[in-house]
Formats: structure tokens, C-alpha cells, sequence
């Protein structure tokens, strides 16, 4: 399940909303952590690539977050 970051306003980070960010930042980040153990381990091709998948959703969400963190003054 792929997040939609859009609805976070891009000139305004409370801090609420910072630690809503901090929460997803780590439970994606614990998640990739965790898939990439996985994935050094299976043997099984299709496995490996679920793994591969989710290792990646979670890496775009990390980079989705860090994205709206260093954009939060609204410049481009």
C-alpha cells in the first residue's frame, strides 16, 4: 500500500505533523531493514522478488518523507 505525501502542505510542517513524519519515517525504515534480512536469506526466486517489491515501496516512502522534510519551506 503506496501512502499519498501530497495532501501534506508544502509551507507548513507542525509539530504534529512532524512527529506523524517521524512515526512513518520509522516504521518504513524498520520495515526496509527487515526485508533486506529477508531477502539475504530465501531461497526461493519468487519470494525474493516480493521482497525486492516491498524493498522498494518502502524506499520510496523514505524518500517521499525525506522529500516533504527538505521541502518544507515550499521551495522548489
Amino acid at each position: 500500500m503506496k501512502i499519498n505525501y501530497e495532501v501534506v502542505p508544502t509551507d507548513l510542517i507542525t509539530g504534529k505533523d512532524l512527529d506523524y513524519l517521524s512515526d512513518m519515517f520509522q516504521w518504513n525504515y524498520e520495515a526496509l531493514k527487515k526485508t533486506n534480512q529477508f531477502m539475504q536469506i530465501v531461497q526461493d526466486e519468487e519470494l525474493v522478488q516480493a521482497f525486492d517489491d516491498a524493498y522498494t515501496l518502502f524506499d520510496d516512502n523514505l524518500n517521499m518523507i525525506l522529500d516533504i522534510l527538505n521541502n518544507a519551506g515550499g521551495e522548489e
